[in-house]
C-alpha cells in the first residue's frame, strides 16, 4: 500500500487520462490492459472502488494502464514518460 502514496502524482495523471479521453492513451491502456489481464498478479480483490489492481504495487489497473509515467513493476510494459 505504501507504493500507491509514493506514486500518487503517476497515479493522479492516470485518472486524469480517464476522465479526458484522448485515442492514443486509450489505445497505450487497452495494450496494457491486455497484458495485465494474462499476468498472474492481477487482482479483483482490492476493494469497494477498485475493481483491478496489481497484487504487487496495489495501484487501480483502470487509472495505471493509463498514466503515461507508469510502468509495470513487473517489468511487462515500460512507461512513456519518465518524470
Amino acid at each position: 500500500m505504501d507504493n500507491i502514496w509514493k506514486n500518487k502524482g503517476k497515479i493522479l495523471s492516470g485518472i486524469k487520462n480517464l476522465l479526458l479521453k484522448e485515442k492514443y492513451i486509450e489505445e497505450i491502456a487497452a495494450d496494457r490492459q491486455a497484458i495485465c489481464d494474462a499476468c498472474n498478479h492481477k487482482s479483483t480483490e482490492c476493494s469497494a472502488l477498485i475493481t483491478e489492481c496489481c497484487k504487487v504495487c496495489g495501484c487501480s489497473l483502470k487509472f495505471k494502464t493509463r498514466s503515461l509515467e507508469s510502468s509495470c513493476p513487473k517489468d511487462k510494459w515500460p512507461s512513456i514518460n519518465d518524470k
